[in-house]
């Protein structure tokens, strides 16, 4: 029964195609693991602390002088959490918001729109830490941790998408999720002046990125189109002439028409008997 369990979850997050589940997956897994490490060196009073070594290592800076030897923590940054509240609530509003965006988009857009929010908020909020003179001081023991600037990203794209979707809130009923973006924007920019300016200023340009990606796609240009191959990928394989090339009992035209259907509609469209067919020619 667990090992199923265990089977299905390694499934959803890496063969399944979804995004939602592979980042949801991913973050949990690293706070898991920091988190029972963090537990164990407490219970032994070792000097080994991971929050300092998360902190030191991984966590982006908000000093420019840390940034050239710790260029890397743009991308690190966005799957660490400071507690089990921030991932749980960035989880939920990944998988919530995430849901809709799949239901009218491709992975590959989730992907750049997840990524582009988090790395660019990250280096916004660096930004503007360094360009207030009111955070000069604070510069050096400031860092910026969690994915909530690739969620915003998401949140606002969704948003921007399709502004009158409605979710059921709770004592509120049913909101249109234009104006669940409008009062995290407002909540983030009038809490700047607050404990946790570095991650305000990151909600806020990951929610810019959002918003940014969906206008430029109604514009007709699609950010993820950059990632395209230009070629058609194609199985080869040794053959006598006048053979028909098989697979495994898989035959080259079936392997050519799921090619195709990758390229148009994204791997998380194949069904599971594609994605056998594909896995059986890879392993010929």
């Amino acid at each position: 029964m667990n090992n199923s369990i265990f089977k299905d979850l390694k499934f959803k997050i890496f063969q399944s195609g979804n995004p939602i589940y592979f980042y949801i997956g991913i973050n949990v897994i690293i706070y898991l693991v920091t988190a029972i490490i963090g537990l164990i060196t407490w219970l032994g009073r070792t000097d080994l602390g991971i929050d300092t070594f998360i902190r030191n290592y991984l966590a982006l800076p908000a000093s420019f002088s840390a940034l050239p030897e710790r260029f890397y923590t743009v991308v690190t940054y966005m799957f660490f959490h400071a507690d089990i509240f921030h991932i749980l609530f960035n989880m939920l509003g990944l998988f919530w918001f995430g849901s809709i965006f799949m239901n009218f988009l491709k992975s590959k857009q989730f992907h750049v729109v997840f990524l582009a929010g988090g790395i660019i908020g990250g280096l916004f909020a660096v930004a503007a830490l360094n360009i207030f003179p009111v955070f000069a001081d604070e510069l050096p023991q400031t860092y910026i941790i969690g994915a909530s600037a690739a969620v915003m990203a998401i949140i606002f794209a969704t948003a921007t998408l399709v502004p009158n979707y409605t979710l059921m809130l709770l004592f509120f009923g049913e909101v249109k999720i234009k104006w669940i973006a409008l009062v995290y924007f407002i909540m983030n920019f009038i809490s700047i002046s607050g404990g946790n300016a570095g991650g305000n200023f990151a909600h806020i340009g990951g929610g810019l990125v959002g918003f940014l990606f969906i206008k430029s796609l109604q514009n007709g240009r699609d950010w993820s189109k950059i990632f395209e191959r230009k070629a058609k990928m194609r199985v080869v394989r040794n053959e006598k002439p006048g053979k028909k090339q098989e697979f495994k009992g898989v035959s080259q035209q079936e392997i050519d028409a799921i090619l195709d259907k990758i390229s148009t509609s994204g791997y998380d469209k194949l069904t599971a008997s594609e994605k056998e067919k594909l896995f059986k020619a890879s392993k010929d």
